[in-house]
This record gives C-alpha cells, sequence and structure tokens, in this order.
C-alpha cells in the first residue's frame, strides 16, 4: 500500500494585522488548519498551508509571526508574488488598496483568494475578473455569509421545498456604533469617510447580492436610500471629523420569480432582535426567521389567524407560534469552512463559483445601490459576463 502524500501550500497574506485579516483568516482559517493537521482528500492524501506575512510594519509582522510560530514575513510584496513557493495571494486590504495589488498577482501567475469588495468599481472589477481569466488563475472571493449556521439551516429548508413558493425576504442587519466621543467607536473611522472607501453600502451590499442570488436567485434591480445620520463623529486618536459616508442603507431588492427582498443596513441602530442580523422568509407554505445561528420556523398549518383589533389588547404570545431548529450538525468557522472548499478546488482542478466575476456582482449591486440613492430611482442590474 502506498504511503498517502501531504502537499503544502504556501499562502501569501496581505493584511493580516487589520481587524478581519488576523482573526478570522489568519487565525481561524490558516492557523487552525495548519494546526488542525490539514485537509484531508477523498484519496487519502492531505493538503497542508504554510504562510507568510505580508504588510507595512515590519515590527507587527515579527510579533505575529513569533506569537503564532510563523517562519516567514515580509514587507516586500513584489519580492513573496516572485517567489513560486507561495502560490496562493490572499488579500485583506482596505478596498482602496485591493485592486493594484490584485493586479499584481494576476501578473505573477498566483492564485487568488480575497475579501471583498474587490474594488471601487464595477468597471475595475470586471477588468480584474477578466485579467484573471485571461492569465488562466484560478480566484475566490470571500462569500461568508452563506457559510453562517443560520444561513446553512435556511438553505436546507429552501432545497427541502419547505416555502412552497418564496415570496418575500426581510432583512436588519447592524447595531449602535459609537460616535468616539464619550466612548470609542468599535468600528474604524475610515469607514464613515467616502474618500477612504468607507461607507455601509460598499460593505454589506456585496454580501447582501450573493446571499440573495445564491440563496433565491438572480437579482433584477436595486432600490435603495443611503443616509448619513450620525456627521460628527471622533476617530481613533480622539479627533473629530465630519463623516462623508452612510452610516445606514435601505433597500428593495426584485429577485428573478416575483421575489421581493428589502434589507435594512444600519450602524445607527439600537438592537430588538435575538441577533445582529436576522432574515425573515415567507412563502406560502411557511416562513423561517434565521440569524447567525438559530433558526424558526413557522408552516401553514400551524399559523395563527390574527384579526385587527385596534380596541382590545392583543395578549396572545407570537413568538410562541415559532418552532427551533435543531442544530443537527457541527458547523465549522464559516472563513474556515471556505477556505477549505477554497483550497479542495484549488488543488483538484475543479471550477470554484465565488469567483472574481462573483465579486464584481457585488461591487455592480453595491454601486447600483449608490446610483438608486443618489438619482432617487430603480436601477434595473444587467448580467456580467468575462467577455
Amino acid at each position: 500500500m502506498s504511503q498517502a502524500t501531504t502537499r503544502e501550500i504556501g499562502i501569501i497574506m496581505n493584511g493580516v494585522s487589520g481587524r478581519m485579516g488576523y482573526r478570522q483568516h489568519l487565525v481561524r482559517s490558516i492557523l487552525a488548519i495548519r494546526d488542525g493537521g490539514g485537509i484531508e482528500l477523498p484519496d487519502g492524501s492531505r493538503i497542508t498551508v504554510k504562510p507568510i506575512l505580508v504588510g507595512r510594519n515590519e515590527a507587527k509582522l515579527a510579533e505575529l509571526a513569533a506569537k503564532h510560530g510563523i517562519e516567514d514575513y515580509t514587507t516586500d510584496l513584489d519580492a513573496a508574488l516572485a517567489d513560486p513557493k507561495w502560490e496562493i495571494y490572499a488579500d485583506f486590504l482596505v478596498t482602496k488598496a485591493r485592486a493594484s495589488a490584485l493586479r499584481k498577482a494576476i501578473a505573477a501567475g498566483k492564485a487568488i483568494y480575497t475579501e471583498k469588495p474587490t474594488a471601487e468599481s464595477l468597471d475595475e472589477a470586471l477588468e480584474l475578473a477578466r485579467l484573471a481569466d485571461a492569465a488562466g488563475v484560478k480566484t475566490g472571493v470571500v462569500h461568508d455569509k452563506l457559510y453562517l449556521p443560520g444561513l446553512q439551516k435556511l438553505k436546507r429548508l429552501i432545497d427541502s421545498g419547505f416555502f412552497g413558493r418564496i415570496l418575500s425576504v426581510r432583512g436588519e442587519f447592524g447595531y449602535w456604533v459609537f460616535e468616539g466621543d464619550w466612548q470609542p467607536a468599535q468600528r474604524p473611522s475610515w469607514n464613515y469617510r467616502t474618500e477612504d472607501g468607507g461607507g455601509i453600502i460598499v460593505d454589506m451590499f456585496p454580501h447582501w447580492n450573493y446571499v440573495l442570488e445564491n440563496l433565491f436567485g438572480e437579482v433584477k434591480s436595486v432600490y435603495a436610500q443611503a443616509a448619513v445620520h450620525i456627521a460628527d463623529r471622533w476617530d481613533e486618536h480622539g479627533e473629530h471629523y465630519t463623516a462623508t459616508a452612510e452610516d445606514a442603507a435601505y433597500g428593495i431588492f426584485e429577485i428573478e420569480g416575483g421575489i421581493v427582498a428589502e434589507i435594512n443596513s444600519s450602524w445607527t441602530v439600537r438592537v430588538n432582535r435575538d441577533e445582529l442580523v436576522e432574515f425573515q422568509v415567507d412563502g406560502t407554505h411557511g416562513s423561517a426567521v434565521v440569524g447567525l445561528f438559530g433558526a424558526r420556523i413557522q408552516p401553514r398549518n400551524a399559523t395563527p389567524k390574527p384579526v385587527w383589533n385596534p380596541d382590545l389588547e392583543d395578549s396572545h404570545d407570537y413568538d410562541a407560534d415559532w418552532q427551533e431548529i435543531p442544530t443537527n450538525d457541527v458547523f465549522l468557522n464559516g472563513f474556515r469552512q471556505q477556505w477549505e472548499e477554497y483550497l479542495v478546488s484549488f488543488v483538484e482542478g475543479t471550477k470554484y463559483p465565488f469567483d472574481l466575476l462573483s465579486g464584481a456582482r457585488g461591487v455592480q449591486f453595491a454601486e447600483a445601490g449608490l446610483t438608486s440613492s443618489a438619482e432617487g430611482r430603480k436601477v434595473a442590474l444587467s448580467p456580467l459576463t468575462l467577455g
């Protein structure tokens, strides 16, 4: 019997000193895969990973490398891209810096795995997708929300036909982000400056696009209203600045098959729901409310019959009419699960669905939201192709 082989994949990780790059991609994904012995393939062979950390602050990189037993780090991205032992380029930079780095990686023939949005404009996002396609490199874009336990339960409900014909989707996302004067803000100040690539539409609409298109169908149109509800904010150094990017956006989206989705995104809302994001899906045969982890259902034959009467206090406990979906699976961290799927696809040479063209659709969705808000109209979405 031949001995099973292990393939080590070198990954350039650019931007790991940031919150998302460090916590979700480095610690909870790549290092978790490494420390867990890699990924076993069906033939018994294994994939393991070896990261090199890239950034501007060498002292910070050295600190992270020492803390996590990582041998390689550099401030020279070009040198890392030129070294053939690093096969994948992973990008977790701020949006404004992403496109130029992705171009370099594509030119170097590296496979790509990147956070979203993939670029600041649709034209640039499509250009990147076409460059990668012409170069023949595999690309992957983070679609982490699809891997949330709550949304995986929702996917199972959809696939089982539980809803009958789906009618509508209503989403609520957000929480109160402090202004930064009397309590530090939970989000970086650049999020509130358009000139630095900020704004909740650019941040969240690409997520809503892939959630809607992968669970319910192609999005046909966008109608959105953006707002800068709080203009006065204070940065990480306690300095006052005026917010130029929206801190809330209210969207209505038309999906193929006549489904209407309404999603509110806000950093100026106080939470009165079970989780920081929740979606209610209503269909002819049943409804569901799902969040990050939880999922509750109400089938047609267990639906109460409310009667509107404003003259009488309604004592019915509507929450009690919903049934909790059990957690029958062990769910991995969503970022790690997607990383593992991408790495397996990379090694086996299979088509990966969440590529740079998928990322471009997310940018298109956000751009349409900004246009809709600025011009006060519904914006139709045209199909995107690499041609």
